[in-house]
């Protein structure tokens, strides 16, 4: 009997090429692990996860460039951005203020007919060390639909769409109030108030999830799918797209960066790794790792002082997302984060019933803590 050693060998080569293929991808090898939280969430494909990892290379004269690795990533695949939207409301709103001559971070704004005053450094801060939802709320009347969703696409990040302000009355009124700015030279300057062009439902890939819904006004659960079609949209590409303009502009052409002067940007990078308790915030309530969720989304413990973590979390109806540039200066290494997932085991949305402390924290901080070690070892 001839035997046929092509067919054997051929077989052999494939499963070593595609080890070879799975060590040279980090990412691979940290979802792929055989037992662990990472590997029960990932076996689920409830979970709707996506994720991207990037090493960051120093080349010669400063030169910085990127690999990505990403798992499961789609844009037409919708999960619902939460907080992470107000990252971009941020930017936005001082790209918008550093245009405005007498103006600056420390300047103040007053909505409607609202006699309080804001000021854009104190909302900057509260956004992102604690993810107030008020903050956001206000800096986005400053800016508008129109003006953050062109602005946004007009640099080339896309998919992208803010349809609703959050967590308040009204909130996808297309109405923007008007704004008394008031300038560090003593004068005032008035934006009237607009109405923003009408949005089309998205017709993404679950974009309707889930079995039913409670109903706010009525207290009762809905036997539907909860729609999404009407909701903002910030896909895991674009956000992560976002944070490399912020951390890395010069690698970006000039139409493609945000418009900031270079205090600015400083003030969002330094908000951006700011924590709680270095803002005024109550550490008992506000620990290290509230809004750090990768690495140390599951501890109260401190985060020690040679790691840095430039992010914005977001968490709403069940979805767990975190971006996040980290950095260890004691260890000289840093990367790039962005993952999302989805954790609503009941299928119900909008009952406050979600597996944030079981599953979604314990999941994003050992895959921070994952890909650091990857990182480390490269």
């Amino acid at each position: 009997m001839k035997i046929n050693y092509i067919v054997p060998f051929f077989i052999a080569s494939l499963f070593l090429a595609s080890c070879s293929a799975l060590k040279k991808d980090p990412l691979k090898e940290v979802v792929h692990v055989k037992s662990g939280i990472i590997q029960e969430v990932i076996q689920n494909p409830e979970h709707e996860v996506q994720i991207i990892y990037t090493q960051i290379k120093r080349g010669k004269h400063g030169k910085i460039t990127f690999k990505d690795y990403k798992y499961q990533v789609n844009n037409n695949n919708y999960h619902y951005p939460a907080s992470t939207v107000k990252f971009p409301i941020a930017v936005m709103a001082l790209e918008k203020l550093s245009s405005i001559p007498d103006a600056s971070i420390n300047s103040e704004f007053s909505i409607g007919d609202n006699p309080k005053k804001w000021k854009f450094s104190e909302e900057i801060s509260k956004l992102f060390a604690v993810s107030e939802n008020e903050a956001s709320n206000h800096l986005f009347e400053f800016i508008g639909y129109d003006y953050l969703n062109d602005g946004m696409h007009k640099k080339g990040l896309y998919p992208f769409r803010i349809t609703h302000r959050l967590s308040t009355p009204n909130s996808s009124s297309l109405t923007i109030q008007p704004i008394t700015l008031y300038k560090d030279n003593q004068t005032t300057s008035i934006f009237p108030s607009t109405i923003s062009k009408k949005f089309e439902p998205l017709t993404l890939n679950n974009v309707k999830k889930g079995i039913g819904y409670l109903n706010d006004e009525t207290n009762t659960i809905i036997n539907s799918s909860f729609d999404f079609s009407m909701k903002n949209d910030y896909p895991v590409e674009t956000l992560h797209n976002t944070l490399k303009r912020i951390i890395f502009p010069e690698t970006f052409k000039e139409n493609e960066r945000f418009h900031l002067s270079e205090k600015f940007r400083e003030f969002v990078l330094f908000s951006m790794q700011n924590l709680p308790k270095n803002a005024g915030y109550d550490p008992k309530e506000y620990y290290d790792g509230y809004c750090k969720f990768l690495m140390f989304g599951d501890t109260k413990e401190n985060i020690p002082d040679h790691i840095k973590i430039y992010n914005k979390v977001g968490d709403a109806y069940g979805t767990l997302t975190d971006c996040a540039y980290i950095v260890d200066t004691k260890n000289n290494l840093e990367f790039m984060v962005t993952a999302t997932l989805l954790v609503n085991k009941n299928k119900i949305f909008n009952d406050g019933v979600y597996e944030y402390e079981t599953v979604g924290f314990p999941f994003l901080a050992e895959l921070g803590r994952q890909l650091y070690e990857k990182t480390k070892n490269k």
